[in-house]
């Protein structure tokens, strides 16, 4: 029974990625269907008007803080681990500071009359927000918008064995040979140690900057281990099985939807396509358009060449030698055309939101990983057998034909994408349906404090059982030594004899 409805949310979605407000926005406007009165932070507010829905929108971006290469989606794949803990640890600390100072916020920070009952916030490095957890004293939900790095299971008390969970940012499987694991081990501990030490008491400072009517303001790690429940974009037909305390709660698949009805154009394009087509997309933060032009000609001559029809997804007015077999659109339906019984095959860039839709209508995928954990993405399709991952740096005619000709002509790519649907659709909840009850769960019960872990009490040295370690060593190495003691004494005394006897016998 829905004992908790009519409650106030507030929702902290400060992040700029589009795909990153698809997910926490699908949350948002379910728990309003609800019948919840939700209040959302962003930097996009809804297009249409939503019931019970207000939104205050964010104006800072990351995207006013990088240059204008980098800014290019494509230039982001030549940033090295140094250039994207630069972006997590540096520039992610100024967007929080600026956003905090805007006016629409400040009203919120200095507000005298509001109140809610659970705060909802987007776990991405905006951990300066935390501060209105403490100034409303509700009940905090983080959602990633992937699987999570390490130190988010962290909050809840989770295990993370690096011996076969592969950080999202290195493109390791589950199975790592020594110095697979040896990298993952490092980057692992070296990511939470400068997190700790370096970047979390920055974001405390700003976070005390502008909460600064609160005497008693806690540290932000304490507040963190508030966290109820942490809901992760993923799923275990998605992902390599790891331990997963209750109170991580998996909701991969969250904005998948029913397919709808296709724009007239393109479902007769489909529809007509008796040799089936072939959905080219790049996501939404990267533009095929921006790509190389060595690579837009290698894909040209490549669709040029193959018998389906091609739907590209394409930013611009103009798009010089364009196929005859191919259909151009600035704004597809992505998740409605893998739909299509006629889509033979996505070629994507392998973001997790893309790959979760491909799955779920059953679709193969052909990858071109640019960035983040779409490496990871790429590899563990390979690993499963409904995908072939290309390098960016190594495009041409003759590897897209290839890499289109074995996903096409090898049934098994197909056979293994529709057997991943059936794993992924197989859930007694829809993802969103998931997330929506255990938000209202935390609500009715006052946070759900029963679902705390005792691991968040016990210190670093308790945890790992090096207490227990060095008194077990140390109690093993007594008795060792005690039995060293009374071997020493007992040989000696039987030395001491026979030393003793042999004086006897030389003496008659």
């Amino acid at each position: 029974m829905n004992v908790c409805g009519g409650a106030k949310i507030l929702g902290i979605f400060p992040s700029h990625s589009r795909s990153h407000a698809i997910i926490s926005s699908a949350l948002m406007r379910e728990l309003a269907a609800r019948g919840h009165h939700v209040t959302v932070l962003s930097m996009h507010p809804q297009v249409d008007n939503v019931g019970n829905y207000t939104d205050i929108v964010l104006k800072s971006s990351l995207l006013d803080l990088l240059d204008n290469e980098t800014k290019l989606g494509m230039s982001r794949m030549q940033m090295g681990i140094v250039q994207m803990f630069d972006v997590f640890f540096n520039l992610d600390l100024v967007l929080c500071d600026l956003q905090l100072q805007e006016e629409s916020v400040q009203e919120l920070v200095h507000s005298k009359d509001l109140s809610f009952d659970l705060i909802i916030v987007e776990a991405f490095n905006n951990e300066c927000f935390l501060g209105f957890v403490h100034k409303f004293q509700a009940p905090l939900i983080h959602i990633c918008t992937f699987a999570g790095f390490d130190f988010m299971g962290h909050w809840v008390g989770n295990p993370n064995p690096y011996a076969y969970v592969p950080s999202p940012i290195l493109k390791f499987r589950d199975k790592m040979n020594f110095w697979e694991r040896m990298i993952n081990t490092i980057l692992g501990t070296s990511f939470i140690l400068v997190r700790n030490h370096y970047y979390l008491p920055r974001q405390n400072a700003i976070m005390r900057k502008h909460f600064n009517d609160s005497n008693d303001l806690p540290e932000l790690s304490e507040i963190e281990h508030r966290t109820s429940v942490l809901f992760v974009n993923q799923h275990l037909s998605t992902s390599y099985p790891k331990p997963l305390m209750p109170s991580i709660v998996q909701v991969g698949g969250i904005h998948v939807k029913p397919p709808k009805k296709l724009p007239q154009d393109i479902q007769s394009y489909l529809d007509e396509a008796s040799e089936g087509a072939i959905f080219f997309s790049m996501g939404s933060n990267v533009k095929s358009s921006e790509m190389p032009e060595g690579t837009i000609d290698a894909l040209i001559k490549a669709f040029s060449k193959v018998k389906q029809r091609v739907l590209w997804k394409w930013e611009t007015e103009t798009f010089p030698g364009r196929p005859s077999n191919v259909k151009l659109g600035k704004w597809l339906p992505q998740a409605d055309i893998l739909a299509h019984p006629n889509t033979r095959l996505f070629m994507t860039h392998g973001g997790l939101l893309s790959m979760q839709e491909a799955i779920d209508r059953g679709v193969p995928v052909v990858g071109i990983p640019v960035f983040g954990d779409q490496k990871m993405n790429m590899m563990w399709a390979v690993s499963q057998g409904f995908g072939v991952s290309m390098d960016f740096n190594n495009i041409t005619s003759e590897s897209v034909s290839e890499a289109l000709s074995e996903v096409l002509g090898n049934p098994r790519y197909r056979e293994n994408s529709q057997r991943l649907s059936r794993i992924f659709r197989d859930q007694p909840l829809t993802p969103l349906e998931q997330a929506a009850f255990w938000t209202e769960y935390v609500i009715r019960h006052k946070g759900a404090p029963h679902m705390r872990s005792a691991a968040l009490d016990l210190t670093w040295y308790q945890y790992f059982l090096l207490d227990v370690i060095a008194v077990l060593a140390l109690v093993v190495g007594l008795s060792l030594l005690l039995v060293f003691l009374m071997l020493r004494a007992v040989l000696r005394k039987v030395w001491s004899v026979k030393d003793i006897d042999t004086s006897r016998r030389k003496g008659d």
